[in-house]
């Protein structure tokens, strides 16, 4: 059989259905749907040159990358590409292939430090291991069942807090930026990350189909957004959190942990059955905070980055 490699059509349903399928079986601890992933190829920003490629086996997708240069760091030069295949088809060379296009692309972009994710499992350690990759930081993939579960109780709101959506700043959701920017700043990265188009942050994060803007929490402390937790859902029934922080002069007062507490009850009262979350390793405040929620650890995913050229 063989396996050919091309970018995926964003006007074929059947590609977006495929890429999304193979997503979910291969890393079944992240959301998806066709729908984002049209999403997000169709509303990267340019100079990230976003691309989603499909290695396809006698008209099957059966593996996946996700390809672009990190436009938003401030060191240039760097590049990621994430690879996933079908259980039942590994090993059959459609992972070196993606890698190999992959390579490639960004080559020509003049990214010369890629990184990408590897499930922390030995057969997938030995194809980054095989293809010149070395292991850098890790991370958990963490899942509650909201279903039958115990969410721990709502705790009364300290003086001048107040708990809102992100539904509630559909008018202006620049204050939600702000406080997005000012804490994937903090994030647990190998690229630093610099958030600073507003209009790119609209319409790649804001009007992104997994955002449920309803089951997002907003803690306000005397009108200032101060932490939050996002929510994206899958319209089925699992949740997932999408980033949860606290801007720094306002840490310390268990922001988060109220903003994620009323974010999962709603979630829960909604008809969602699964939480997922994830964790850098290393961080051991919100790793407590979860497993506080009632998640267990279900998986670990581990960076990897090489120098091409």
């Amino acid at each position: 059989m063989t396996v050919i490699v091309r970018d995926l059509r964003p006007d074929v349903p059947a590609d977006a259905e495929g890429f999304s399928t193979t997503r979910r079986l291969a890393l079944p601890y992240m959301l998806s749907t066709p729908e984002s992933v049209v999403h997000t190829l169709t509303h990267a920003h340019p100079d990230a040159h976003f691309g989603q490629l499909v290695a396809e086996e006698d008209g099957e997708i059966i593996g996946t990358a996700q390809v672009h240069v990190a436009h938003d760091s401030p060191d240039p030069g760097q590049g990621s590409a994430n690879i996933y295949v079908r259980p039942g088809h590994r090993n059959r060379g459609a992972g070196s292939l993606l890698l190999r296009t992959a390579e490639e692309r960004l080559g020509r972009l003049g990214v010369t430090k890629l990184f990408t994710w590897v499930l922390d499992e030995p057969d997938n350690r030995a194809f980054a291991e095989r293809h010149g990759f070395r292991a850098s930081r890790s991370a958990w993939f963490l899942r509650l069942d909201l279903a039958t579960g115990t969410l721990p109780p709502r705790a009364d709101l300290p003086s001048g807090v107040e708990l809102r959506t992100a539904a509630d700043f559909a008018d202006d959701p620049r204050p939600v930026f702000e406080l997005d920017a000012a804490t994937s700043s903090d994030e647990p990265s190998d690229i630093d990350v610099e958030f600073t188009d507003y209009e790119a942050w609209l319409e790649e994060h804001w009007k992104h189909p997994l955002l449920n803007r309803d089951l997002t929490t907003v803690a306000v402390v005397d009108g200032r957004p101060a932490a939050f937790s996002v929510a994206y859902t899958d319209g089925d029934s699992r949740y997932g959190t999408a980033m949860t922080g606290t801007a720094r002069e306002f840490r310390g007062r268990g922001l988060a942990k109220l903003a994620k507490n009323d974010s999962l009850h709603r979630a829960r009262a909604a008809g969602y059955t699964e939480a997922f979350t994830g964790n850098d390793t290393g961080n051991e405040p919100m790793i407590a905070i979860n497993k506080w929620f009632g998640y267990e650890i279900c998986a670990k995913e581990v960076r990897h980055v090489r120098e091409l050229g």
